[in-house]
């Protein structure tokens, strides 16, 4: 399984040395702050017991330690291993040594900590780019605002018009 956080980045450095051949990738260019990934949503499906999940680092799978541990407790749980190659750990179905299990747990936390330092200095870039004028947001659609008021007038329901033109309640409202 290999992840990276954004579509401009490659996965090149993710596994390419290990020395083993692979019978298929799982690649995913988004965030992973959330189990929500195309890919490892097939990697779920594909795997089977007897199959070893090889990932680059434990913040490639996850960066949230609550997940982290339930993706591994269900694989293995399922008859599937699980490694990590830059920690050099691994997770079998007929359990894991308690080091293993320890390094887990602060690897995990670390990597929780630190897209909490990610999404805090985000936020804190936006908050001072707005202060200077420099950030604005998305622009507003100003032609299906105009509709929206349009079949306001009309009378029409919230649900009908963020429906007819393709938009969330919460726009409409």
């Amino acid at each position: 399984y290999l992840r990276v956080s954004t579509t401009n980045q490659n996965t090149d450095r993710q596994l390419t040395d290990s020395g083993i051949t692979f019978d298929k990738s799982f690649t995913d260019k988004c965030s992973g702050g959330s189990t929500k990934r195309p890919a490892l949503e097939a990697l779920k499906d594909y795997v089977r017991e007897g199959d070893t999940i090889h990932v680059h680092s434990i913040d490639r799978l996850a960066r949230n330690l609550v997940d982290l541990k339930q993706l591994i407790n269900d694989w293995t749980n399922q008859g599937v291993s699980v490694r990590f190659h830059k920690e050099n750990l691994s997770f079998n179905a007929g359990g894991s040594d308690h080091m293993s299990e320890l390094m887990l747990n602060m690897l995990g936390a670390v990597a929780q900590f630190e897209l909490a330092m990610i999404q805090e200095r985000r936020q804190e870039g936006i908050e001072k780019a707005k202060a200077a004028g420099k950030y604005k947001g998305r622009p507003t659609n100003t032609t299906n605002h105009q509709r929206i008021a349009e079949l306001r007038s009309q009378g029409m329901s919230l649900r009908k018009i963020a429906s007819e033109v393709g938009v969330s309640l919460s726009t409409v409202q």
